[in-house]
This record gives structure tokens, sequence and C-alpha cells, in this order.
């Protein structure tokens, strides 16, 4: 039998322009709605159709599980499990990357949630257990949208913050790993506070660990949304331009301020304020509380005042001009799920989408109710039927 990478190297689709990323083949075990799938693709885009509810959404929140993080629904772990399977689910992929052929699996760790309701998902990267999800970035990277992030412009600050996250992870090297130790540091002065009587010092080295790495982050932040709005302004095409901007107190002071006095000041707002974030029960002041602030650059408008079509458009061109730096940066690009994008999308736009796609020379993987809506990618990419969680090939799908 050949080996996984040997398969692989067998059946990457031919992308001219850059290195490819793309899901070869992907194996799922109690999984929403699948009690066990197989799919063998060729590398090329993936078209998935059938009515709503059939499980489309769910083989795309599968593959998010291919980059760290709660998957593209951030749903608890524990609810990924087929109903009735009394077992946990888990997910395998072979992937082409970015610098070679890898196998990665995920799934809901053994005992989670049975005893005190805590989760954690487990991740192996070619046969080894990987220390973190955040391992994961070193691979590929995986960008989605999906029709409830059509309200990310009005909706709460929090969503925002992690969409302008995941558009830094393949911009900016080490920015998950960045984002995570400031988390941890965080939660532990959180815990510390809570329980009252902390040693001082040991508050002092969660301060300093926070300063470090929450400045690292917010300056990220900065310099990759400063990039994408810079790739947007080269772009041609209906989709509009956008002025983009991380806000807050320390991408504030980095703008006034170089980042080691940026680092000593939020290190000594930490420690004057123990005692507002003990009776707050979290840190009232840091990067975990900053906002992405999007503009439509040619009518110098907030994107939430735009039009819910304005506001789709703004979002595919902000993925789009994120895609293009990403394989710029690596010499792949990412990995792209898009939910229920086209339904969205008028002809003209449609069409721009697929060409622009094509162009990156990544897999994307699209959902949707209608084949009409595709018919710009008919020859050009993998159709399959999905109807009760049975995935079929179309007639006349493209295959290697």
């Amino acid at each position: 039998m050949a080996s996984s990478a040997a398969r692989i190297a067998d059946r990457t689709y031919d992308s001219t322009a850059t290195a490819h990323t793309a899901v070869l083949s992907l194996n799922l075990c109690d999984f929403r709605n699948y009690g066990r799938l197989q799919l063998h693709l060729s590398g090329a885009p993936v078209v998935l159709t059938g009515p709503n509810g059939a499980g489309k959404t769910n083989i795309l929140e599968a593959l998010s599980f291919l980059s760290p993080g709660r998957g593209l629904r951030r749903a608890r772990l524990s609810e990924i499990t087929r109903h009735g399977s009394g077992g946990r689910w888990a997910a395998h992929a072979e992937v082409a990357t970015c610098i070679g052929p890898v196998s990665i699996g995920t799934g809901l760790a053994e005992g989670m949630g049975e005893e005190d309701g805590s989760e954690r998902r487990v991740v192996r990267i070619n046969g080894e257990t990987a220390g973190a999800a955040n391992d994961l970035v070193e691979y590929l990277d995986v960008a989605w949208l999906t029709p409830q992030m059509d309200r990310l412009f009005v909706d709460g600050v929090s969503t925002r913050r992690r969409f302008m996250d995941r558009l830094v992870y393949g911009l900016e090297g080490g920015h998950a790993r960045q984002v995570a130790a400031y988390e941890r540091a965080m939660r532990e002065r959180n815990r510390l506070l809570k329980a009252g009587g902390a040693d001082p010092a040991w508050l002092a080295a969660l301060e300093s660990q926070m300063a470090e790495h929450g400045v690292a982050v917010a300056a990220a932040r900065r310099e990759g949304l400063a990039r994408i709005e810079a790739g947007m302004a080269l772009a041609t095409g209906p989709f509009p331009r956008a002025r983009l901007a991380a806000q807050g107190t320390v991408e504030t002071w980095l703008a006034e301020m170089p980042a080691l006095a940026a680092e000593e000041k939020l290190r000594k707002t930490l420690a004057e304020r123990r005692g507002i974030d003990r009776e707050a029960g979290a840190a009232t002041e840091g990067p975990h509380r900053s906002d992405m602030a999007v503009w439509h650059a040619e009518k110098a408008q907030a994107a939430e005042h735009c039009s819910t079509g304005e506001q789709k458009a703004l979002l595919v061109a902000i993925t789009l001009a994120n895609a293009r730096l990403i394989r710029a940066r690596r010499q792949a690009p990412p990995l792209m799920l898009l939910d229920e994008i086209s339904a969205h999308l008028d002809a003209r736009r449609r069409t721009a989408l697929y060409e622009e796609l094509l162009a990156l020379g990544g897999q994307v993987w699209l959902t949707g109710t209608d084949d009409d809506l595709f018919a710009g990618l008919a020859g050009r990419a993998e159709f399959f039927a999905v109807a009760d969680g049975v995935v079929t090939p179309r007639h006349g799908s493209m295959r290697q």
C-alpha cells in the first residue's frame, strides 16, 4: 500500500502560481450527523449542495478544526458528538501544505466532560500528539465566512476581536501563541485575585507576562490590519475597499510611544487596578477588550451603518485581501471555507469571487442549496450532493 505522503503527492491538484494547500482526504467519526464519513479529493475547489439541515456546514465545521480554537460555530466540544453514539467525535485529514504533506487528527479528548464538565480536544500531527492546537498554524492557515458572520459589524466586540485575531494568525508568526500566553496569564491572575491573599510578587510576575504578551498581541493586530488595508487599496473588481483599525487602550499607547514604554505602562496599570479587577472578577484593561473598526473606504462610512449587502461585500473583500497576503507570506494560500456565500451575492460579484478564488490557487470549500449558484465553477471544482448525512459525488464533477 502506498504511503500517506505518496498518495498525497500523486493526487495533489496542480497549481501553477503557488504551493497548494488542500485537504485530500477527510474522515469523520461521530461528528454531528455523520456516524462515518470518508471523502477522497483531488485538491480542486469543493462545492457541497443540498437542502438546509443536510450536513453541509457540519463538514466545514470539521475542517475548521484543522486550525486553533473552537471551530467556526464555537460550539462546546461535547455538543459536536453525534447524538446517541455513546462515543467521542473525531476528525482526520490528509493535507497538502506549504511545507509538504501532513496528517492531522483531532477530536474530543478521552474523559473530557464526564465528571466536572471540562472539555479539551486532542490534536495529533503526523501521528504525534501536539502540545497545543496552536501548533496547527505552523502547517496551514484556515479562513472561513458563515451566514452568522453577516452580523459581525453590529454584534458584540468579542466576535470582531476573534475575527481580527484569525486574520492576523496567518500574517504574523507566533500571534496565536502570544494570544494564548496572554490569556493564560490573565486567567491565573483573575483566579488569584478572586481567591484573595495572593502573594504580590506572584501577581506582579503574572502582570509582567500579561504586559509582555499583551503588547505583542496589540502590535501584531495593528500591523496585520494595516497590511490588509494596504492590500485592498491595490485591488480591483466589484468588492469595496475597507479601512481597518485595531481599537483599544494598548493600541492607542502603541501609536504614541515605543513598545517597551507601552509594556511598562500596561504592567503598572494592571498593578494599580488589582482592587478594581478583584471586584469586577476580570481584568478591566488590556488587549482582551480591544475591538476591530471597519469603514467603507469609498463612502467614508462605518461598516455598521452600511447596508446588509455592503457589509457582506466588505467581509468578502477583507477575507480575500487577507488570503492574498497569506499566499505572499507563505507561498501558499489558506484553506478557505465559505458557507452559503453565493446566495448573498449578485451574479457579477459571484463571478468575480470565483475568479479570485481560482486565481489564489488554493482549495476552497463552498456550500449552497442551489447548484445554479455555482455554474461559474463547472468543470473547475468537485461537486458533491449532501442529503441526510450522505455525501455523493455529482455527475460530471471534476476528478483527477
